[in-house]
C-alpha cells in the first residue's frame, strides 16, 4: 500500500509541474506576440514615415571620373600627343536654386553670397589670371542652376588649371560652403601636342563629347562611342569629356581613353546630392599608349622639305601653296613619314574646343590631304591634293600591256612625238614638249616618258582587244589591283578612294582609255601613290600601310601588335618586273646627282583646268635602293610645275633623312663616326654623325 501511495503522489506532482510549464509557455507566447504587435504598430504608425523617407533618400548615383588619356608616341619614343595634369574646381549644388521655383528663389541669396566669396578668392589668389564673373558663374555653362545640362546631383566644372594657392585654399576650406555647395578639387588632364607640330593632321586632335554627339555627322562616330548607353559607369562618356575627333586620336579612341573611375553618391528625393553622402570611390584606369611608326626626325625633315620647296617654287608658280608626301617601308608597310603641308599647331584644340579666331586660321589646314581631297582655300579655285597621276602611271601601263599580251618586252614602237585618236582628231596628243623619241621599246617608253607609246600600244590595243565598256572594266580591275581607286586600309578614319574619271560615260571609250593610259583619267591620294610604289618595289604585294606599330598599357605591356599584312597580290612574270624596274630611270638633273644609291624613280606632271587656264601639278614616286629596296616615297605638289622640279627635290631630302636615321643600306648614317682629315675622330661625335642632313 505504501508503495502504491508513493507512486500516486509522484504522478500528481508530475501533472502539477507539467501544468505550470504549459502555463509558462502560453504566457511567453502571449508576451512575444504582444511585443511583436506593439512593435509592428510602432513601425507602422510612429516610425514608418521616417523610415520610408530614409529608404527613399538612400538612392545612389554613380558620378564618372575621367581617366588619364594615353600618349601617342613617335617611333623613337618621343611623346607627340600627351596628357598634362591640371587641377579643376567642381561645385555641386546642395539645394534647389532654380528661378522657376519659389523655393529656388528663396535659396538664391545664400548661393550668391557663396559664389561671390569664391570669386573674391579667385581674384585674391590669382590676380593676374582671367576670372569668371558672377553672371558667368550663375549661367547655364557653369552652375546650370535650372538643371538644363546637368542632373541636380552632377558636379559642375567651375574653373580649370588652378594654381597652387587656389588648390590649397579650396581643399582646406571646402566646408565653408556647407549646406550650399559641395566643392571638390579634382585632378584632370589637358591634351598637349609636340611644339614642332609633328604630323598634326595624322595624329589628329580632340573635341568635347557633346560637340561630337551634336554634329550632323555623328553617325560616323557611332561605333567608337557606342558605350555611351552602357550601364557600366566606367564606359560612359561625360558631356565635357574630350574625345578623339580626327586622326589617330579618333582611330584609337577606345585604346587611348582608358576607363572612367566613379564616385558613388547618395542623393535626395529631389535628385540633389546629399551632403557627405559619398559611399564609394573607384579610381579611373589610365588609357593605353599608341606607338607610331612615324619617326619624328624623318617627319620633321619631310615637313621642312615641303615648306622650303614651296617658298622656292613660288618665284615662278605664285599659286603653289601646298605639298604632300608619304614615306613607306617596302618590306613592312610601315609609314615613317606622312606630311600634309601647310600644317598648324594642334594645341589650339587641347581643351577640346577651338576659338573662332583660331578656327578661321586653320579651317583649310586641318584636313589630312594625304588621304583625302583637300583644297588650300574654301573657294576651290586651286588644285586639290588629289591630282591626276601623270606619268607616274606609266610603269603600270606597261605592266598591263605586257600582262594582257598587247606587246612583248622586245617589241618596238616608233614615237614621232604625236598621235591622233582618229580622223576626227585634228590636233592629236603629244609627248611633253612634243619630243620625238624615235624607235623605243617598253622600257624606254617608261624612262623617256612617252605618251604616244601608252596611247597606241596600251590604250588603243586594250580597247581593240575587249571593246568599249569591257576595256574600261579591265583597266579598272588592274587599277584596283594596285590600290588605285580603292582604300589603302591605312589606320586612319575618313580615307577616300580617289576619283576615276575613266568611268565617266560622257566621253567616248577611246578618249577615256587614251588619256587614262598616260595618267590623265584617275586622281589618287598621296597615300595611294605610296602604296602603289611599294607594290612596284616588292613586285606585286599590296601591303596594308601601318601608322601604328604597337599599343601598350600603363605598365608597358603590349596589348596589340601590328604585323605585316598583305592585302592582295598580283602574279606577273619576273621579266616584266625587271623591265619596269629598269625603266624607272627618269633623268633628274641636279637633284640626285650625289645620291649614293641606285634607285628607281618616275616623275609625273599632270594638267588640270584651274582659273580658266591649264596648270601643272608635280608628282614623283621612287624607291631605293633599286635592288633590295628599303623605302618608297610619293610626293605631290599641286600647281608646282614639272614633277622633276617641284616634287623630286622633296623626295631627295626624305631619302636622306631616312638614310641618316635607319640606313637605306641597313646602316644608319648617324651611327657612323665622323673623322678629321687625319683620320682621328671628330671630338664630341662619339660614334654619331655631326648633324642630320
Amino acid at each position: 500500500m505504501k508503495v502504491q501511495d508513493k507512486e500516486k503522489e509522484n504522478e500528481m506532482r508530475r501533472q502539477r509541474s507539467f501544468g505550470i510549464r504549459l502555463n509558462l509557455f502560453f504566457f511567453s507566447v502571449f508576451a512575444i506576440f504582444s511585443v511583436i504587435i506593439v512593435r509592428t504598430a510602432m513601425l507602422q504608425f510612429v516610425e514608418g514615415p521616417e523610415l520610408k523617407e530614409e529608404a527613399v533618400s538612400r538612392v545612389t548615383r554613380d558620378i564618372p571620373m575621367q581617366p588619364i588619356r594615353g600618349n601617342i608616341i613617335s617611333q623613337e619614343g618621343i611623346p607627340i600627343a600627351y596628357s598634362k595634369p591640371t587641377q579643376t574646381l567642381y561645385a555641386t549644388p546642395l539645394k534647389n536654386y532654380a528661378n522657376n521655383n519659389e523655393k529656388g528663389l528663396e535659396n538664391r541669396p545664400e548661393l550668391k553670397k557663396a559664389v561671390n566669396q569664391i570669386l573674391a578668392k579667385f581674384q585674391e589668389l590669382n590676380p593676374s589670371g582671367e576670372q569668371p564673373t558672377l553672371e558667368e558663374m550663375l549661367s547655364r555653362d557653369r552652375l546650370d542652376l535650372e538643371n538644363i545640362k546637368h542632373y541636380g546631383y552632377t558636379p559642375r566644372k567651375i574653373k580649370t588649371d588652378l594654381n597652387e594657392a587656389e588648390i590649397a585654399y579650396f581643399k582646406e576650406h571646402k566646408n565653408e560652403f556647407k549646406g550650399v555647395l559641395t566643392l571638390d578639387v579634382v585632378e584632370e588632364t589637358t591634351r598637349e601636342y609636340d611644339q614642332d607640330s609633328v604630323a598634326v593632321q595624322t595624329v589628329g586632335y580632340l573635341s568635347k563629347f557633346k560637340s561630337v554627339r551634336e554634329n550632323k555627322n555623328f553617325s560616323f562616330y557611332q561605333d567608337i562611342y557606342k558605350n555611351q548607353a552602357s550601364a557600366n559607369p566606367s564606359l560612359q562618356y561625360q558631356e565635357d569629356e574630350i574625345v578623339g575627333y580626327y586622326g589617330l586620336e579618333q582611330q584609337y579612341q577606345e585604346y587611348l581613353r582608358g576607363k572612367n573611375g566613379y564616385k558613388r553618391i547618395e542623393i535626395t528625393p529631389q535628385s540633389m546630392a546629399k551632403e557627405g553622402g559619398t559611399e564609394e570611390i573607384v579610381a579611373p584606369k589610365k588609357g593605353n599608349d599608341v606607338w607610331m611608326n612615324i619617326n619624328k626626325s624623318v617627319q620633321t625633315a619631310t615637313e621642312k622639305a615641303i615648306a622650303d620647296q614651296i617658298q622656292v617654287l613660288q618665284r615662278e608658280h605664285p599659286y603653289v601653296s601646298t605639298g604632300f608626301a608619304v614615306a613607306m617601308e617596302v618590306d613592312t608597310g610601315n609609314v615613317v613619314a606622312m606630311a600634309s603641308m601647310p600644317d598648324f599647331d594642334a594645341n589650339v584644340y587641347k581643351t577640346g574646343s577651338v576659338s573662332a579666331q583660331d578656327f578661321q586660321q586653320i579651317q583649310n589646314l586641318y584636313i589630312n590631304g594625304t588621304i583625302r581631297a583637300k583644297a588650300p582655300d574654301d573657294q576651290r579655285n586651286k588644285a586639290e591634293s588629289v591630282v591626276y597621276m601623270g606619268s607616274t602611271i606609266k610603269p603600270l601601263s606597261v605592266l598591263i600591256g605586257l600582262q594582257e599580251g598587247l606587246f612583248s618586252p622586245s617589241d618596238g614602237y616608233t614615237d614621232v612625238g604625236n598621235t591622233k585618236l582618229g580622223d576626227f582628231d585634228k590636233k592629236g596628243i603629244s609627248n611633253a614638249g612634243r619630243h620625238y623619241l624615235g624607235w623605243i621599246g617598253p622600257r624606254e617608253a617608261i624612262e623617256k616618258s612617252s605618251n604616244t607609246f601608252m596611247i597606241d600600244m596600251v590604250g588603243k590595243r586594250l580597247l581593240n582587244k575587249y571593246g568599249g565598256a569591257a576595256a574600261i572594266d579591265v583597266w579598272d580591275k588592274h587599277m584596283k589591283e594596285f590600290g588605285l581607286g580603292v582604300e589603302t586600309k591605312v589606320d586612319l578614319p575618313g580615307e577616300q578612294s580617289g576619283l576615276t574619271d575613266y568611268t565617266n560615260k560622257d566621253e567616248s571609250a577611246l578618249t577615256r582609255m587614251a588619256y587614262a593610259s598616260f595618267g590623265q583619267q584617275g586622281k589618287y591620294t598621296t597615300m595611294q601613290l605610296a602604296q602603289f610604289t611599294v607594290m612596284l618595289a616588292n613586285r606585286g604585294e599590296r601591303l596594308e600601310p601601318h601608322l601604328v606599330n604597337k599599343i601598350t598599357d600603363s605598365k608597358g605591356e603590349v596589348v596589340k601588335k601590328f604585323e605585316r599584312n598583305v592585302l592582295d597580290k598580283v602574279d606577273f612574270k619576273s621579266e616584266y618586273w625587271d623591265l619596269i624596274q629598269k625603266g624607272m630611270n627618269t633623268e633628274l638633273k641636279g637633284t640626285f646627282d650625289d645620291f649614293p644609291y641606285d634607285f628607281a624613280r618616275k616623275t609625273g606632271t599632270s594638267t588640270q583646268q584651274i582659273r580658266n587656264q591649264q596648270i601643272d601639278n608635280g608628282v614623283f614616286i621612287a624607291y631605293a635602293p633599286r635592288q633590295n629596296p628599303k623605302l618608297a616615297v610619293a610626293v605631290v605638289v599641286p600647281e608646282g610645275g614639272f614633277g622633276s622640279q617641284s616634287a623630286a627635290p622633296i623626295a631627295r631630302k626624305i631619302f636622306d633623312a631616312y638614310d641618316y636615321e635607319f640606313g637605306l643600306d641597313g646602316v644608319p648614317k648617324k651611327t657612323q663616326q665622323q673623322l678629321n682629315e687625319d683620320g682621328t675622330p671628330i671630338e664630341g661625335t662619339d660614334g654619331a654623325a655631326v648633324q642630320n642632313p
